[in-house]
């Protein structure tokens, strides 16, 4: 079987500006590009709250999932960008509010800055489907 790959946009006006995906899927892996607490309009969600930037960049990720035929349980590796660390413990109530059953393995860095300054969390994820198509 050839292992078709598909980008999955969540249509944001910088993919093609940088020229990126939200997602690829390739086979029955799906990768998820470094994801922020964004809406719909772009606009930035929970300013100055890591908790609600960590949710909405969860739900961005579902989202993106939901257009390769994947949910959240799919995830087997999360990597979370953070401007401050000391702010893992908000971050870590908030992810397991969705992944304290999945378990995906996860790496958390701090980094100086992220695209923007009001954005606190980024968050990748890389997820595998079994016996899907």
């Amino acid at each position: 079987m050839i292992n078709k790959r598909i980008n999955i946009s969540s249509g944001a006006p910088w993919e093609d500006i940088v020229g990126y995906s939200r997602a690829v899927k390739i086979g029955n892996q799906i990768f998820v590009s470094g994801t922020t607490a964004t809406d719909t309009n772009g606009n930035i969600v929970g300013l100055n709250n890591v908790y609600a930037q960590t949710i909405q960049c969860i739900k961005n990720i579902e989202n993106a999932l939901a257009k390769a035929n994947a949910n959240l349980k799919d995830i087997v590796r999360v990597r979370i960008f953070v401007k401050n660390i000391d702010d893992w413990e908000i971050i870590g109530k908030a992810l397991s509010k969705y992944f304290i059953k999945i378990k995906p393995a996860a790496t958390m860095v701090e980094v100086s800055k992220l695209i923007s300054p009001e954005i606190l969390v980024e968050i990748e994820a890389d997820a595998f489907i079994d016996n899907k198509l």
